[in-house]
């Protein structure tokens, strides 16, 4: 009884492992202009945020120049920036976030200028 129930088993096993797909992982070496491409084009889409009116509206009634804010994108690292055009990309499609948008935007730059330099 015991090799049946074995032997049953081990071709159950045979055949799932049969139906599931192989999936390997793979790596490969990025090219240099597409590494610079992907960091600007984060860049791009803060900088894009910071140019809007409506957040340029707001950065002026929270007492922050727009202008001064799209110097303190432009220095930042190709990390610090990947990670905070992922936090704007994360956000919800519709309504009206600019206050969180502007609000992340600034705190964000007040920890990396002020908390984290001291």
């Amino acid at each position: 009884m015991k090799s049946v129930l074995t032997r049953t088993l081990c071709r159950m096993l045979v055949v799932l492992m049969a139906w599931i797909p192989y999936h390997f992982a793979q790596a490969g070496v990025i090219s240099t202009e597409a590494a610079v491409a992907s960091a600007s084009a984060d860049r791009a889409a803060v900088l894009n945020v910071l140019g809007r009116a409506d957040v340029a509206r707001q950065l002026q009634a929270l007492g922050v120049d727009p202008a001064s804010a799209q110097e303190r994108v432009a220095a930042l690292t190709d990390e610090e920036v990947r990670a905070l055009a992922g936090k704007l990309q994360a956000l919800p499609a519709g309504g009206d976030f600019t206050g969180v948008v502007i609000l992340a935007v600034v705190v964000y730059l007040f920890w990396l200028f002020i908390i984290r330099r001291s």
